[in-house]
């Protein structure tokens, strides 16, 4: 319940965010905003300012800013949407992926100021780096690790094995040679979890598959690192280009991969997956909230610049074609495309959402 919670806050936040920068980007180019709306209808509360209704809605899931003139290009009166000049309406459709970048930024900023926990790179542990953890990066479904409870982001802290000898762990290695040795065997695991301290019962495999090791999962030597104000304001900015741009070079490969192969080539997670995930990033410390709600923040950027219909990149691709056509796509072709880019939407929304419920 309280990851529900906390996901309907992140994800109203974040699509908040982004119709905030259509919003205010349409105000500067004097177009007319018939309304801008907290949640989706049926409306609970407005207020009319100006030209303006604000309102509050019943489904709490972000909001939406409603221009007049955006959803019919015949509409040529002063203040539409239809009214501006491409090169005004480009900058409107792409003021929602930069309000998210920026929002991505700026919690960067705030995690590098307050301590973002990294990984380090050969285990080598720099002086500045404090609380450094054995964690789980992956867990392979239904691996040993996926049947015994362990989950993403836990911390291994050792060893119960036979003898009743407890082992510590210092490093990655240390969890692999001991895993090593134990093919086939029940030994306990130590893992903290949110500040708890559990144990679980595992047998590590004698055989596994290629890539997954003997217990199905992938681990990283982390460390907590923080800076002073005036750092921690570049080193958000420059942590959020070059997670945006990890994130393109992802979703390219994605892409590739499922026009190509027609398969993906990792797990995919829907609302169900992403809900579960922010719950773990809450339980665990607001440093970890903070980096996944800029990295959905960077995704949903990245994602909504995709030049696919019913996105706002796709949008972004139809005032091209307008501009060298010198004239809009017809109304009938351009409602075709967007159905059809929304129909697909849905259709992978609703496949991932299916694989969610059945990893949960």
């Amino acid at each position: 319940m309280i990851s529900a919670i906390i996901f309907i806050i992140v994800i109203g936040i974040l699509v908040l965010v982004h119709e905030l920068g259509h919003f205010i980007m349409a105000k500067r180019a004097g177009m007319k905003v018939e309304e801008f709306g907290f949640g989706f209808p049926p409306r609970l509360w407005g207020i009319k300012k100006g030209e303006t209704v604000y309102s509050i809605n019943a489904i709490p899931f972000g909001g939406f800013v409603k221009i007049f003139g955006e959803n019919d290009e015949e509409k040529k009166e002063a203040g539409s949407f239809a009214s501006k000049s491409i090169w005004s309406r480009f900058k409107v459709i792409a003021a929602g992926v930069t309000m998210n970048f920026l929002l991505a930024a700026f919690l960067l900023m705030l995690g590098n100021f307050l301590g973002l926990r990294i990984g380090l790179v050969d285990n080598a542990i720099p002086s500045d780096v404090r609380d450094t953890q054995v964690q789980i990066i992956q867990v392979a479904n239904g691996s040993p690790a996926d049947k015994a409870g362990l989950k993403l982001l836990d911390e291994i802290k050792g060893f119960k094995l036979p003898g009743n000898i407890t082992k510590e762990v210092k490093n990655p290695e240390d969890v692999q040679n001991t895993v090593a040795q134990y093919g086939g065997k029940d030994i306990k695991i130590l893992i903290s979890r949110a500040g708890q301290n559990l144990e679980f019962n595992i047998q590590p495999r004698k055989d596994p598959p290629a890539g997954q090791g003997a217990m199905g999962i992938s681990l990283a030597m982390t460390g907590v690192v923080s800076y002073p104000w005036y750092e921690a304001v570049w080193r958000g900015v420059y942590n959020a280009v070059i997670l945006t741009f990890n994130t393109m070079i992802g979703y390219y490969m994605l892409i590739k991969n499922l026009v190509l192969r027609g398969s993906m080539m990792a797990d995919v997670s829907g609302p169900i997956g992403i809900a579960t995930l922010t719950g773990q990033a809450a339980r665990i410390g607001i440093n970890y909230l903070i980096q996944f709600v800029a990295m959905i923040s960077v995704n949903l950027a990245v994602l909504n610049f995709i030049p696919f219909p019913a996105l706002d990149g796709g949008r972004a691709v139809l005032l091209l074609v307008e501009k060298f056509r010198g004239k809009p796509l017809p109304k009938r072709a351009e409602g075709l495309i967007n159905s059809v880019g929304f129909s697909l939407l849905i259709a992978l929304m609703v496949y991932v959402t299916i694989k969610d419920i059945t990893r949960l």
